[in-house]
């Protein structure tokens, strides 16, 4: 069992493996129904806006960014790993930001709060910890 588990020390990469986990888990939901998008984009604007087109996209985002977190988690080490694993969740920071304060599909309830934190906490964390992780 211990080989599943990434091998370098601290919790980062752990944290990045669940996450990885959890997209999986979000991608199945978003291809099977827009009930996720719908539960997720609340905002006043987002009404007409989430369709299962839209689903499955936000799904085969969220894929991507589980197959970028995995290979972090177990690469963290790999400046150029941790970059772009660094990049996709801050993108879905700004994204997230940007659909409650800018685009109004969203507002800071139950279905933003969670995925903003994770983004937000995930990339402060991996800002603040690169050098550790990064370091030859």
């Amino acid at each position: 069992m211990n080989s599943l588990l990434p091998a370098q020390s601290g919790l980062l990469p752990y944290w990045l493996l669940l996450t990885a986990g959890a997209s999986v888990l979000s991608t199945a939901a978003s291809y099977s129904s827009e009930n996720l998008g719908r539960h997720t984009y609340q905002g006043p604007a987002s009404a007409r806006q989430v369709t299962a087109l839209s689903s499955r996209m936000f799904g085969t985002w969220t894929l991507l960014s589980s197959v970028t977190s995995s290979l972090a988690a177990y690469n963290i080490g790999s400046k150029e790993v941790y970059a772009i694993a660094f990049s996709t969740y801050a993108v879905a920071m700004v994204h997230l930001a940007s659909e409650w304060l800018v685009y109004k599909t969203m507002t800071m309830r139950r279905g933003l709060f969670p995925p903003f934190a994770v983004a937000s906490i995930t990339t402060i964390w991996m800002a603040v910890q690169r050098g550790y992780y990064t370091a030859r």
